[in-house]
């Protein structure tokens, strides 16, 4: 007995499933056809039809030849569009999976995929597929035209700061200079007063100097990262070096604190010294700058297994939790370092995470707000892999 056929000809099953494929296809985000092997039409979606004005201009419905429709689709397209033109030559390329973004003559770009279907070795025909990418590609060219901007801008930035940094260089040079000839006694004794006024300058240009290296350092590093020298270092010297040259600076300060170094004895440590020498004085300069008079710095340091691990801790002022990510990028500070009026770029922190972590090591802050804050660096003894 002949299966039951619905109304419109089919058989109940094979309506049911014809809805839900097309159920399928109109919640698609982009125009849908699907071609059946004999290069006839299966189904289209809404969305299709909308993209291209084929409302009543095509025969859409199922079995309908995909010939005619190629025409109208390709109408759409630019005369400069490169790819098959005729019906014959694009329908033949049925069989292959290839994409293309299309620019069409009202403006609009779309993007162009078939995708064959197979099962096993048996071709069941293809799914064509028209998505809008106009929007898409707008904002793309809006952010290659900002990041083109941004680079110049960096470019410049760079620019600029090298050459305000070499040129603010000599003069104080000269200042720490003549510094150091009032010193001499062969020009006369300098009262108390005299002195401390002297030593205010000198402290001053001699932290202006450190601004512009860090300016200096932070441009190349930009331009080609830190230029490291690697070689064998003696941690525990590194760090006794480190802090007596800190003590050093400290001594001539209106507030100096007092500074503890711990170190046990451990392996030699592949890595620049020079470079990281110059973290530990970052570190401990911006130790003494948050913590007040009569306060204390204390650096630990220690093997771990096969890494190094150093804390610099200090009972200053502290760094607020939501900003031990941010003090490391460069020019940012803390809310508290703002407000309290502490001197500062914001680069140390900055040029010191690039230089650990290109020995491949880290280094992280933490401590209590109000009670202190501890930067802690771990190296591996064995250098950068």
């Amino acid at each position: 007995m002949d299966e039951e056929k619905s109304p419109r000809g089919c058989a109940p099953h094979g309506c049911e499933h014809r809805d839900r494929l097309q159920a399928v296809l109109e919640a698609l985000p982009s125009g849908a056809l699907l071609q059946s092997p004999e290069d006839e039409v299966l189904a289209v979606n809404r969305q299709l039809v909308e993209m291209f004005g084929l409302e009543g201009r095509a025969d859409l419905s199922a079995g309908a030849s995909m010939r005619p429709l190629v025409p109208l689709v390709r109408a759409f397209f630019t005369a400069d569009f490169s790819g098959p033109r005729t019906p014959g030559e694009i329908l033949a390329r049925r069989h292959v999976h290839r994409a293309a973004e299309i620019p069409l003559v009202d403006g609009r770009i779309v993007r162009r995929q078939v995708e064959p279907l197979r099962k096993g070795g048996e071709y069941l025909g293809a799914m064509w597929l028209f998505t809008d990418i106009t929007e898409l590609k707008r904002r793309e060219h809006d952010a290659e035209r900002d990041n083109a901007e941004l680079t110049e801008l960096a470019r410049q930035r760079n620019s600029f700061t090298a050459a305000a940094s070499h040129e603010l260089r000599t003069p104080l040079s000269s200042i720490l200079s003549f510094c150091d000839l009032l010193r001499d006694p062969n020009f006369g004794e300098l009262s108390d007063e005299q002195s401390a006024l002297l030593d205010a300058v000198h402290r001053n240009a001699d932290r202006m100097q450190r601004v512009i290296a860090d300016l200096l350092l932070t441009t190349r590093m930009r331009a080609t990262g830190p230029e490291l020298e690697f070689g064998p270092v003696d941690v525990p010297a590194m760090l006794q070096d480190a802090v007596l040259d800190h003590m050093a600076r400290s001594a001539r300060s209106a507030s100096p604190v007092f500074t503890v170094l711990d170190c046990t004895p451990g392996p030699v440590l592949r890595g620049d010294r020079h470079r990281l020498q110059h973290v530990l004085g970052n570190l401990l300069e911006n130790a003494a700058k948050f913590t007040p008079p009569g306060g204390r710095i204390t650096v630990t340091a220690a093997p771990h297994g096969d890494r190094w691990r150093i804390e610099v801790a200090d009972t200053g002022i502290g760094i607020p939790e939501a900003s031990r990510e941010e003090i490391f990028n460069g020019f940012a500070r803390a809310a508290n370092a703002r407000s309290g009026d502490y001197p500062g770029t914001g680069l140390g922190l900055a040029i010191s995470r690039t230089v650990v972590e290109q020995h491949g090591g880290t280094l992280t802050a933490g401590g209590r707000e109000g009670e202190g804050a501890v930067f802690t660096i771990r190296l591996p003894a064995g250098g950068p892999e």
